[in-house]
C-alpha cells in the first residue's frame, strides 16, 4: 500500500479532534502493522508494507481532495488502481471523472458533505475516464474510505482510501477454495514454516496421527518419525526452503500411533511462497502408500516366481542325466530363490529300481546327488547331521523330512538356535504320483522368510525336476536295457579266426563325453566257416534307439544264418536285402516282396535302411571276397605300403531293394591289415567324411605294432569324442595256414580211392603227429568218399587242413546234397552220415562253382572237447 497523504490539520468541528484521532491512529495502526521502512513525519511514523501482508494481495489505494471538491493529491496506487498518472489526476473533479452520470447528482451532494466535515463509508461503481483518444476506460466497484481533514490554511478537505472490490471478493473466493481443498483434501496436509515446525495440518492428517488439528501446530518431523528417517527428512525440506526444488514421490516410512505395522508414504514438497516473491514455508502432500507397497511386493514377487519358473523351464531338463538335472534344479533356485539347496535322491531309484522301496515310511535310504549354496561351501546342515554329496543317508522316522517323503506335502524345518539357516522347506519330488526324492531349500537368518507364496513356487519347482528327473530315470532303464540288447547281440570276447588275428572295438553313442544317448544300429560279427575260412561283417542300421537295435539283432542274427548255409557274399546281401525290407512290413518278407510290386506310399517311420560289407577270408589261399551294401570301403594296408582302400561297389543298402550286388575278390598278401568300420569313427558334424576317410588312413601308417594298440591308436588319433553316432571297428592280420598244414589229393571215380583216401590220410596226420586221430579220420574218410562215389560225379578230391581243429574236406562235380536220415534197425544201410555226425565235432557241405564239398572237422587232442570212441559211435547206431 503507498503512503497515505500528510496533509490533515486539526478539525474546528469539537468532533474534529476524535476524527483526526481516529485517522491518525488508522495510519498508525496500518502504517504500523505493515510497515517495513519507515519515514519520519511530524509526531508520526509512516512506513511502507511489509512482504507478506495482507495488503500485498488486496488492491488499496489514497487520495486528498482539497476544499474545492479537485482532487489535489494522488498517491502510487491510485495510479496502478486507476492507470492514470499523477499529473493528470491532480486537478480532477472525481465525481466528473469517476462517477457514472447517472449517480453523479447523489455525489455532488456526499461531496458536500464530506467537505462539511462528515465521514462516509461506501459502495461506489466506477469508471475509467476518457483517455487522450477519448475512449473510456473499464467500469469497476470500489469500497470507499471518506475521513475530514483540514489543509494547513484551515480549510476542510478529506482523504479517501479506495479498496478494489472484486479483488477482495476474488481474495475471499480463493481463500474459501483454499480453506475447502485444505480441510477436505483425502491426503495428509501440512504447512511448515521456515523454522520446520508445523504451522497447519489438515483433518486428514490429524486422524491418521491422532488429536485434533491444533494440536500438531509446532511440532517437527522428529515428534513423527524415528530419528535417521526424521534426520533425512529434515534435510530434505531444508534443501527445498533452500532452493526451491520441489520433491516428487518422496517415500517416508514410520509408523502411526498405537500401531506396530510399519506404514508407507509418498510426500510431495514444494516451496511456499508470499505475495511479494519470499519464500514463507513449504506445503507438504503425503499420501499413504502401504497397501500399494504390499502390493507391488507381490506383484514384483510374482512377477520374480514367474521370471524363476520360466527359467527353470529353460534350464531343467536339458539333460537326461539324473545327476545334471538335480545341478540344474539348483542352479536355478540359488541364490534367487533362497541361499542353501540340497537334492535327494532314492538310492533304489538310482539303482535302476522300478519302485523306489521305503515309501510307506519314508526312511528308506537316499543319495545326496547335489548342493549348492549363497554363502557356505559347508555341507547342507538345515537337518540334522550334515551329509555330503555322493553320501548315502535316511531321515528318522519322525523327522519333518521323512514326514515329507511320506505324506508327499512339503514340511516347513524350523533353524537351529546359533545356526546359519533360518528356515527349510522341506519339498518331496512327486512325479507321476510317486515321491523320487527330496529337495530342501533354505533361506539364511536376515533374509525374507517363507510365505505361502515361496511355498507354492518350491511345490512347483520341485515338480518340474521329479517330472525331469523321473524322465531321465525312464530314459537312463530305456537306454541300458537297449545297450544290453545290443551288446548281447555283438560277439562275446574276442572273437577267433582261423588263419587271422582279430581285433575289435565298439563304443556307443556319446560313451566318451559322458552324456546318455539313445543306442544305435551299429554292429560286426566275426562267423567261422567251413574249410577255414572266415566271414568279417560290419553294418550299421539308420536311426537309433531300441528299434534300430532290434533292427540290428534281426539282421546280424539273419547273416549268421545265411552264412551257415555257405552263400557267396553277394548272395548274403540279396538275401539280407530281402529281410530287411521285410522287417517294417506287417506280412514280413512276403508281404513286403508283394508290396514292392505295387506303387504305394511307404510309411518312412517303418523302413529299415542299413549298410553292410560282407567279406569271407579263405586262409588256405589268402584270398577275400567282398560284397558291399552302401557301406564305407574296407581299409587294406599291406606290409610297407601305404594304406589303400579298397575299390568295392558300394551297391543299394539293405532295404531298398531292387539292385544287385558285386563281388569283388582280392589275394591279401601275408601280414596285411584289413580294416571294417562304421561311419561313426570317420565322420561327425566338425568334420566331414572325406576328411575323416583320409585321417583313418593316415592312422594306419604303423601296422606292424599289435593289433590291439593298432585299434587304441586309431580311436587317439581320431575325433571319436563326439558322440554323435556309434562306432564299431574290425581289424584282422592276414596269418595264411601254412603250406605244410595242407594235404590236397586228386582221386580217380573208381573204387581203389576208397583205400587211396585212407592211406593219404594215415600218412598225412602221422607227419603231423596226429596218430589219435587216425583211426576216425580214416574211418570217416572212407564213408565220404564212398557216398562221392555212389552219388556223385567227376573225380573226387580230398583236402585235410591242420589249424586249430583238424577238417577233412571231400570234393566232387555233383550238385546233389548229402541229406542226413534216420535208418530203421532193418535198413541195411543209410548209417554213413549218421556216424559221421556222432564222430565228428561238426560237419556239412556247401555248393562250389563246380559242384558240391562234404566236409567233416575233429577237435584236436588235448584240446577241450574230447574224441568219439569209434566203437561206441557204432554200436550206438544200433
Amino acid at each position: 500500500m503507498s503512503e497515505i497523504p500528510a496533509k490533515s490539520t486539526e478539525s474546528e468541528d469539537p468532533s474534529e479532534g476524535a476524527r483526526t484521532r481516529v485517522v491518525d491512529g488508522l495510519a498508525s495502526t496500518v502504517g504500523g502493522a505493515l510497515a517495513a521502512d519507515g519515514v519520519q513525519t511530524g509526531d508520526a511514523v509512516w512506513q511502507s508494507s511489509p512482504p507478506g501482508s495482507i495488503y500485498d494481495y488486496i488492491k488499496v489505494a489514497s487520495f486528498s481532495i482539497g476544499p474545492d471538491g479537485l482532487v489535489d493529491q494522488w498517491s502510487l496506487r491510485a495510479e496502478h488502481l486507476f492507470g492514470i498518472p499523477a499529473e493528470r489526476a491532480v486537478g480532477m473533479d472525481p465525481i466528473e471523472a469517476f462517477i457514472d452520470p447517472r449517480l453523479r447528482e447523489r455525489g455532488m451532494r456526499k461531496m458536500a458533505e464530506i467537505l462539511d466535515g462528515r465521514e462516509w463509508t461506501g459502495v461506489v461503481p466506477f469508471r475509467m475516464p476518457k483517455d487522450a483518444e477519448g475512449e473510456c476506460g473499464h467500469e469497476g466497484l470500489a469500497e470507499v474510505y471518506v475521513m475530514p481533514t483540514r489543509t494547513e490554511d484551515g480549510e476542510k478537505a478529506a482523504v479517501c482510501i479506495v479498496v478494489d472490490v472484486r479483488t477482495l471478493r476474488s481474495i475471499e473466493t480463493d481463500l474459501a477454495a483454499s480453506q475447502a481443498i485444505f480441510s477436505q483434501s483425502p491426503f495428509g496436509f501440512l504447512l511448515i514454516d521456515p523454522d520446520l515446525r508445523v504451522r497447519r495440518v489438515n483433518q486428514r492428517f490429524a486422524s491418521i496421527f491422532g488429536g485434533d488439528v491444533d494440536d500438531h501446530r509446532g511440532k517437527g518431523v522428529h515428534d513423527y518419525l524415528q530419528r535417521g528417517e526424521a534426520d533425512r527428512v529434515a534435510a530434505t525440506l531444508r534443501r527445498v526452503l533452500e532452493t526451491g526444488s520441489s520433491i516428487t514421490d518422496m517415500h517416508v516410512t514410520g509408523f502411526v500411533p498405537g500401531s506396530d505395522e510399519r506404514r508407507h508414504w509418498s510426500v510431495n514438497l514444494y516451496r511456499v511462497h508470499s505475495g511479494s516473491g519470499r519464500p514463507i514455508g513449504i506445503a507438504w502432500l503425503g499420501i499413504d502408500i502401504t497397501a500399494r507397497r504390499a502390493a507391488a511386493r507381490e506383484a514384483a514377487a510374482a512377477r520374480r516366481n514367474l521370471a524363476l519358473l520360466n527359467e527353470a523351464g529353460a534350464r531343467i531338463g536339458n539333460s537326461l542325466d539324473l545327476e545334471t538335472t538335480a545341478r540344474q534344479l539348483l542352479d536355478v533356485v540359488v541364490p534367487g530363490f533362497c541361499d542353501l539347496a540340497t537334492v535327494d535322491l532314492y538310492q533304489g531309484l538310482l539303482a535302476g529300481d522300478e519302485t523306489p522301496p521305503g515309501l510307506a515310511d519314508g526312511s528308506a535310504e537316499l543319495r545326496r546327488v547335489a548342493f549348492a549354496s549363497a554363502v557356505s561351501d559347508a555341507p547342507f546342515a538345515g537337518a540334522g547331521v550334515p551329509v555330503s554329496v555322493g553320501a548315502v543317508h535316511h531321515y528318522p522316522f519322525n523327522s519333518p523330512c521323512a514326514d515329507a517323503l511320506r505324506t508327499a506335502r512339503p514340511q516347513t524345518v524350523p533353524g537351529e538356535d546359533g545356526g546359519l539357516v533360518q528356515s527349510t522347506l522341506a519339498v518331496p519330488m512327486v512325479a507321476h504320483d510317486t515321491v523320487v526324492g527330496l529337495v530342501q531349500f533354505a533361506r539364511t537368518k536376515g533374509s525374507e522368510p517363507f510365505g505361502d507364496r515361496d511355498r507354492d513356487l518350491a511345490v512347483e519347482l520341485a515338480a518340474r525336476a521329479a517330472v525331469c528327473i523321473d524322465n531321465a530315470r525312464l530314459y537312463r532303464r530305456e537306454h541300458e536295457r537297449a545297450l544290453i540288447l545290443q551288446r548281447s547281440l555283438l560277439p562275446p570276447g574276442d572273437p577267433e579266426a582261423s588263419g587271422l588275428d582279430i581285433a575289435c572295438r565298439y563304443l556307443p553313442g556319446n560313451a566318451n563325453t559322458g552324456r546318455p544317448s539313445e543306442v544305435g544300429g551299429d554292429w560286426f560279427d566275426v562267423i567261422e566257416l567251413p574249410g577255414h575260412r572266415t566271414a568279417l561283417v560290419v553294418g550299421d542300421v539308420m536311426g537309433r534307439g531300441l528299434r534300430a537295435a532290434v533292427a540290428m539283432g534281426e539282421l546280424r542274427t539273419a547273416v549268421r544264418t545265411l552264412a551257415q548255409l555257405d552263400l557267396e557274399p553277394a548272395e548274403v546281401l540279396s538275401q539280407l536285402d530281402e529281410i530287411a525290407r521285410g522287417l517294417g512290413a506287417p506280412g514280413g518278407v512276403q508281404q513286403a516282396t508283394r508290396a514292392a510290386r505295387r506303387p504305394r506310399e511307404a510309411d518312412l517311420s517303418e523302413v529299415y535302411l542299413a549298410t553292410c560289407v560282407y567279406a569271407v577270408y579263405d586262409s588256405v589261399t589268402r584270398r577275400c571276397t567282398f560284397a558291399n551294401a552302401g557301406h564305407l570301403p574296407p581299409v587294406l594296408v599291406e606290409p610297407g605300403e601305404q594304406a589303400l582302400m579298397l575299390d568295392v561297389p558300394p551297391g543299394m543298402p539293405l532295404g531298398v531293394g531292387g539292385e544287385p550286388f558285386e563281388e569283388v575278390e582280392v589275394e591279401l598278401p601275408e601280414g596285411a591289415l584289413l580294416a571294417l568300420y562304421t561311419d561313426g569313427l570317420v565322420e561327425s558334424r566338425d568334420h566331414p567324411l572325406d576328411e575323416g576317410l583320409q585321417a583313418f588312413v593316415s592312422a594306419l601308417s604303423d601296422p606292424a605294432q599289435p593289433l590291439e594298440d593298432v585299434c587304441d591308436h586309431v580311436l587317439n588319433t581320431l575325433d571319436t569324442h563326439h558322440g554323435e553316432d556309434d562306432i564299431a571297428l574290425l581289424m584282422a592280420r592276414v596269418q595264411g595256414l601254412p603250406t605244410e598244414s595242407v594235404g590236397d589229393w586228386t582221386l580217380p571215380r573208381e573204387p581203389r580211392s576208397v583205400g587211396r583216401a585212407r592211406e593219404y590220410a594215415r600218412a598225412q596226420l602221422l607227419s603231423w603227429d596226429m596218430e589219435p586221430l587216425v583211426d576216425t579220420t580214416e574211418l570217416l574218410v572212407s564213408e565220404l568218399v564212398t557216398n562221392a562215389l555212389r552219388y556223385g560225379e567227376g573225380e573226387i578230391r580230398l583236402r585235410l587242413l591242420l589249424d586249430r581243429t583238424l577238417v577233412c574236406e571231400v570234393w566232387d562235380s555233383g550238385l546233389v546234397q548229402p541229406r542226413r536220415r534216420r535208418a530203421r534197425d532193418t535198413d541195411e544201410g543209410g548209417r554213413g552220415l549218421q556216424l559221421v555226425g556222432l564222430l565228428s565235432a561238426a560237419w556239412g557241405s556247401r555248393r562250389t562253382p563246380r559242384g558240391k564239398t562234404v566236409w567233416f572237422e575233429l577237435p584236436l587232442p588235448g584240446g577241450e572237447t574230447s574224441l568219439t570212441d569209434p566203437a561206441e559211435a557204432l554200436l550206438s547206431l544200433f
